[in-house]
């Protein structure tokens, strides 16, 4: 029987590579729902082209050029959050993939959650702002959680079968854009110097926080939620060719790692498979080609995003929450060319100073703290 797959994003990149995959096994799964923010004529032809049966616009202001697309369909037309929820929990979805980005990927989750769909999870902000009260809730509601980022899909297949306690995760990182250069030189980089990553082809925001290094902060932290692992046995190494996409380490000291070239559709396949794997049309790895994998520590003078998600992660509560609104805003301004790029974490920290606490937050108390954040992120940038 085919999985009938809610994609929620599906005309971000993360969406769109999720969409090969069901290209490459139509037998497998099938398209049901497909959602975007604001892209109505991108998510008009991937609706027509999957026989979707219904969308959502999220921006309500593009509801009638969608609706106006797909005229003469049988697609079923919706737009804004509550159309989002519902969907989500529809008898006809069996898997939701998340690939929103950002805190609003946050209640979708938890709709499909407390639906107890499968839910595979490109959405780091849902585990960075609300993992405290979403993967309880998902336990209650036996809703498993699969990880799509590359990071944690890794250390997922390290653990698969395994039954003996981990020492330590050992999570890789590229270095972004900016690995090679110096921090006195990052005080004058440019949007567009920022948005070159050496290896990944990713969305705007994602990249830029791999850039400043939160992106890997924002992994740390969902890894203890993913995996139930402290601060302190989770690790971070700079690994250029971005070949080892992380490692585990068990108690008698053997590390396990998961190799594979730079490909979001390797994860992406996992996380909609498991526990099976795809056949995949794609050319054996060549290690011939990659003699060489470098590792070295992070330098947290350069790179201080690290720091302050370790210090979110010990502190609980809704600190997460803080980091990441504060980053939504910082980033979206640097994208906009109305702040500098080292006034990113700077206005993170000042939001985190700044910033009321609840370390047992509610759902309001999440929503409450992200905008906070958000407030105190602009006061910062004078935006």
């Amino acid at each position: 029987m085919k999985q009938r797959i809610a994609l929620l994003g599906s005309t971000g990149s993360i969406g769109i590579q999720t969409l090969d995959i069901v290209r490459e096994n139509p037998g497998l799964f099938e398209i049901t729902t497909l959602t975007a923010h604001r892209n109505w004529e991108r998510l008009a032809r991937q609706a027509v082209e999957f026989d979707a049966d219904s969308v959502v616009i999220a921006d309500e202001r593009q509801y009638d050029a969608l609706r106006q697309a797909l005229d003469g369909t049988s697609i079923k037309v919706y737009a804004g959050e509550e159309a989002l929820r519902q969907v989500v929990q529809s008898g006809q979805v069996d898997v939701v993939v998340n690939a929103l980005v950002g805190y609003v990927g946050l209640m979708p989750t938890i709709a499909a959650v407390e639906a107890g769909k499968k839910v595979a999870l490109a959405n780091k902000e849902t585990l960075v702002a609300g993992g405290c009260y979403v993967m309880p809730l998902a336990a209650r509601h036996k809703a498993p959680i699969v990880p799509i980022d590359s990071e944690h899909s890794a250390i997922f297949q390290c653990l698969a079968g395994e039954k003996s306690p981990v020492r330590r995760l050992i999570v890789t990182c590229s270095g972004g854009a900016f690995r090679d250069r110096s921090r006195e030189e990052l005080a004058h980089v440019t949007v567009e110097q920022a948005l070159k990553h050496p290896q990944w082809r990713m969305g705007d925001k994602i990249t830029i926080d791999s850039a400043t290094l939160v992106n890997k902060g924002f992994e740390v932290i969902e890894a203890h939620w993913l995996f139930g692992v402290p601060a302190e046995r989770i690790s971070v190494l700079i690994h250029p060719q971005s070949i080892v996409h992380s490692m585990v380490e068990f108690g008698d000291g053997a590390i396990k790692a998961q190799l594979g070239s730079p490909d979001m559709r390797t994860p992406i396949a996992y996380a909609l498979s498991f526990p099976q794997r795809l056949d995949r049309p794609v050319a054996p790895f060549s290690f011939a080609e990659h003699p060489t994998l470098t590792f070295a520590e992070v330098d947290r003078i350069k790179y201080p995003a690290l720091d302050l998600a370790y210090d979110c992660l010990r502190r609980g509560g809704t600190a997460g929450c803080t980091m990441n609104g504060a980053n939504e805003v910082a980033v979206a301004a640097f994208l906009a060319r109305r702040c500098g790029y080292l006034e990113i974490v700077r206005s993170i920290e000042y939001a985190l100073g700044k910033s009321s606490f609840a370390a047992v937050p509610s759902l309001g108390d999440l929503g409450e703290t992200n905008a906070e954040a958000r407030c105190l992120a602009a006061e910062y940038l004078r935006l």
